[in-house]
Protein backbone atom coordinates (compact mmCIF):
# COMPACT_ATOMS: atom_id res chain seq x y z
CA UNK A 1 0.00 0.00 0.00
CA UNK A 2 1.21 4.08 -0.80
CA UNK A 3 -1.79 5.46 0.16
CA UNK A 4 -4.17 6.23 3.78
CA UNK A 5 -7.10 8.55 4.31
CA UNK A 6 -6.05 11.21 6.70
CA UNK A 7 -8.31 13.93 8.48
CA UNK A 8 -7.00 17.10 9.32
CA UNK A 9 -6.46 18.24 12.91
CA UNK A 10 -4.98 21.95 12.81
CA UNK A 11 -1.61 23.34 12.38
CA UNK A 12 1.63 23.87 14.85
CA UNK A 13 5.01 24.26 14.12
CA UNK A 14 8.29 21.49 15.01
CA UNK A 15 11.46 22.73 15.81
CA UNK A 16 14.32 20.83 14.46
CA UNK A 17 17.82 20.03 15.70
CA UNK A 18 19.25 22.88 14.35
CA UNK A 19 16.76 24.79 16.45
CA UNK A 20 14.57 25.77 13.14
CA UNK A 21 10.94 26.25 13.59
CA UNK A 22 9.16 24.82 10.53
CA UNK A 23 5.10 25.07 10.23
CA UNK A 24 3.28 22.03 10.25
CA UNK A 25 0.14 20.44 9.82
CA UNK A 26 -0.97 17.34 11.59
CA UNK A 27 -3.06 14.93 10.09
CA UNK A 28 -4.61 12.12 12.04
CA UNK A 29 -5.00 8.42 10.96
CA UNK A 30 -8.12 6.70 11.65
CA UNK A 31 -8.67 3.04 11.20
CA UNK A 32 -8.17 2.39 7.36
CA UNK A 33 -10.37 -0.94 6.93
CA UNK A 34 -9.67 -2.57 3.22
CA UNK A 35 -13.47 -2.56 1.78
CA UNK A 36 -12.94 -4.49 -1.38
CA UNK A 37 -10.14 -5.44 -3.78
CA UNK A 38 -9.80 -5.53 -7.47
CA UNK A 39 -8.07 -7.45 -9.43
CA UNK A 40 -5.98 -7.47 -12.79
CA UNK A 41 -7.84 -10.70 -14.05
CA UNK A 42 -11.11 -9.52 -13.29
CA UNK A 43 -10.82 -5.53 -13.15
CA UNK A 44 -7.78 -4.86 -15.44
CA UNK A 45 -5.60 -3.52 -12.85
CA UNK A 46 -4.66 -4.38 -9.42
CA UNK A 47 -6.33 -1.57 -6.89
CA UNK A 48 -7.47 -1.57 -3.38
CA UNK A 49 -10.26 0.47 -1.89
CA UNK A 50 -9.81 1.57 1.60
CA UNK A 51 -12.84 3.30 3.99
CA UNK A 52 -12.91 4.75 7.41
CA UNK A 53 -15.82 5.49 10.26
CA UNK A 54 -17.76 2.44 9.54
CA UNK A 55 -21.37 2.60 11.05
CA UNK A 56 -22.97 -1.04 10.79
CA UNK A 57 -27.28 -1.56 11.03
CA UNK A 58 -29.47 -4.76 10.47
CA UNK A 59 -32.14 -4.83 8.18
CA UNK A 60 -35.72 -6.21 9.06
CA UNK A 61 -34.27 -9.84 7.95
CA UNK A 62 -31.77 -9.38 10.49
CA UNK A 63 -29.10 -9.36 7.84
CA UNK A 64 -25.82 -7.13 9.05
CA UNK A 65 -24.37 -4.45 6.92
CA UNK A 66 -21.63 -1.89 6.67
CA UNK A 67 -21.25 1.54 5.54
CA UNK A 68 -18.33 3.48 5.15
CA UNK A 69 -18.62 7.31 5.60
CA UNK A 70 -15.63 7.77 2.98
CA UNK A 71 -13.48 5.90 0.79
CA UNK A 72 -10.96 5.76 -1.60
CA UNK A 73 -8.68 3.62 -4.55
CA UNK A 74 -5.31 2.80 -4.18
CA UNK A 75 -3.58 1.40 -7.46
CA UNK A 76 -1.22 -1.32 -6.11
CA UNK A 77 1.68 -3.66 -7.76
CA UNK A 78 0.39 -6.80 -6.22
CA UNK A 79 -2.59 -7.81 -3.63
CA UNK A 80 -0.21 -9.76 -1.22
CA UNK A 81 -1.51 -9.48 2.16
CA UNK A 82 -3.91 -6.83 1.25
CA UNK A 83 -7.07 -9.03 2.36
CA UNK A 84 -10.60 -7.00 2.84
CA UNK A 85 -11.51 -6.47 6.51
CA UNK A 86 -7.70 -6.34 7.49
CA UNK A 87 -6.88 -2.51 8.24
CA UNK A 88 -3.72 -0.36 7.06
CA UNK A 89 -1.58 1.47 9.66
CA UNK A 90 0.86 4.42 9.48
CA UNK A 91 3.64 2.39 9.09
CA UNK A 92 3.62 2.96 5.15
CA UNK A 93 4.25 6.75 5.86
CA UNK A 94 8.02 6.90 7.91
CA UNK A 95 9.21 9.74 9.13
CA UNK A 96 11.48 11.82 6.56
CA UNK A 97 9.62 10.43 3.59
CA UNK A 98 7.76 12.03 0.81
CA UNK A 99 4.12 12.26 0.28
CA UNK A 100 1.60 13.97 -2.21
CA UNK A 101 -1.68 14.91 -0.52
CA UNK A 102 -4.67 15.98 -1.86
CA UNK A 103 -7.69 17.78 -0.19
CA UNK A 104 -10.92 20.07 -0.73
CA UNK A 105 -10.44 23.74 0.13
CA UNK A 106 -12.35 26.06 2.58
CA UNK A 107 -15.58 26.86 0.61
CA UNK A 108 -16.11 30.66 0.61
CA UNK A 109 -19.45 30.73 -0.96
CA UNK A 110 -19.82 33.28 -3.19
CA UNK A 111 -17.15 36.33 -3.26
CA UNK A 112 -16.57 39.72 -5.12
CA UNK A 113 -13.52 40.70 -6.92
CA UNK A 114 -11.55 41.91 -4.05
CA UNK A 115 -11.50 39.45 -2.21
CA UNK A 116 -11.88 36.53 -5.10
CA UNK A 117 -8.95 38.05 -7.20
CA UNK A 118 -7.46 40.70 -5.03
CA UNK A 119 -8.44 43.71 -7.20
CA UNK A 120 -7.80 46.89 -5.93
CA UNK A 121 -10.68 48.94 -4.60
CA UNK A 122 -11.56 52.51 -5.23
CA UNK A 123 -11.58 55.11 -3.03
CA UNK A 124 -13.70 55.79 -0.22
CA UNK A 125 -13.96 59.37 0.11
CA UNK A 126 -14.32 62.56 -2.06
CA UNK A 127 -17.82 61.05 -3.40
CA UNK A 128 -16.38 57.64 -5.14
CA UNK A 129 -19.37 56.29 -6.18
CA UNK A 130 -16.47 53.26 -6.89
CA UNK A 131 -15.27 51.39 -3.74
CA UNK A 132 -15.64 47.72 -4.05
CA UNK A 133 -17.01 47.26 -7.76
CA UNK A 134 -14.99 45.40 -10.78
CA UNK A 135 -15.02 48.04 -12.82
CA UNK A 136 -15.26 48.20 -17.09
CA UNK A 137 -15.62 44.41 -18.27
CA UNK A 138 -16.13 44.78 -21.73
CA UNK A 139 -15.27 46.81 -24.86
CA UNK A 140 -18.45 48.38 -26.87
CA UNK A 141 -19.45 48.16 -30.56
CA UNK A 142 -16.03 45.52 -30.83
CA UNK A 143 -16.88 42.46 -29.76
CA UNK A 144 -19.59 44.16 -27.72
CA UNK A 145 -19.69 41.23 -25.41
CA UNK A 146 -17.57 39.79 -21.87
CA UNK A 147 -14.78 38.02 -23.16
CA UNK A 148 -14.34 34.39 -21.86
CA UNK A 149 -12.10 33.76 -18.96
CA UNK A 150 -12.73 37.40 -17.35
CA UNK A 151 -11.84 37.63 -13.47
CA UNK A 152 -15.21 38.65 -11.88
CA UNK A 153 -17.51 37.92 -8.70
CA UNK A 154 -18.46 34.15 -8.12
CA UNK A 155 -18.50 30.96 -5.73
CA UNK A 156 -14.99 30.89 -4.14
CA UNK A 157 -12.74 27.88 -2.60
CA UNK A 158 -14.06 24.13 -2.47
CA UNK A 159 -12.12 23.32 -5.21
CA UNK A 160 -9.75 19.93 -5.38
CA UNK A 161 -5.70 21.05 -4.20
CA UNK A 162 -2.93 18.54 -4.54
CA UNK A 163 0.42 18.99 -2.37
CA UNK A 164 3.17 17.51 -3.98
CA UNK A 165 6.18 16.30 -2.55
CA UNK A 166 5.44 17.11 1.25
CA UNK A 167 8.29 15.98 3.65
CA UNK A 168 7.03 14.06 6.48
CA UNK A 169 8.59 15.60 9.91
CA UNK A 170 6.46 13.25 12.38
CA UNK A 171 5.21 9.96 11.65
CA UNK A 172 3.71 8.06 15.14
CA UNK A 173 2.18 5.07 14.40
CA UNK A 174 1.47 4.25 17.87
CA UNK A 175 -0.61 6.97 17.98
CA UNK A 176 -1.88 7.43 14.30
CA UNK A 177 -0.41 11.08 13.81
CA UNK A 178 1.41 12.57 11.02
CA UNK A 179 3.10 15.92 10.66
CA UNK A 180 3.69 17.00 7.14
CA UNK A 181 5.57 20.20 6.60
CA UNK A 182 3.64 23.40 5.70
CA UNK A 183 -0.47 23.76 5.25
CA UNK A 184 -2.67 21.77 3.81
CA UNK A 185 -6.12 22.32 1.78
CA UNK A 186 -9.67 21.96 3.94
CA UNK A 187 -11.13 22.89 7.26
CA UNK A 188 -10.11 21.57 10.43
CA UNK A 189 -11.68 17.61 10.72
CA UNK A 190 -11.90 16.99 6.84
CA UNK A 191 -10.27 13.99 4.98
CA UNK A 192 -7.22 14.32 2.85
CA UNK A 193 -5.78 11.69 0.75
CA UNK A 194 -1.91 10.70 1.36
CA UNK A 195 -0.01 9.11 -1.10
CA UNK A 196 3.78 8.25 -0.20
CA UNK A 197 6.20 9.01 -3.04
CA UNK A 198 9.54 8.29 -2.27
CA UNK A 199 10.63 6.94 1.21
CA UNK A 200 14.00 8.07 2.93
CA UNK A 201 16.92 5.62 2.86
CA UNK A 202 18.88 7.02 5.61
Amino acid sequence: MSGLIARKVGMSRIFLKTGEAVPVTYLRIPANIIVRTKTKEKDGYNAVVLGIDPKKWKTRKGNEHTRYALQKEWTVESLDGLNPGSEVTLEIVPAESQVTIVGVSKGKGFQGVVKRHHFTRGPMSHGSHHHREPGSVGMREEPARVLKGKRMAGHMGGEQFTMKNRPVLMSDAAKGVLAVKGPVPGPVGCAVYVTVESVSKS
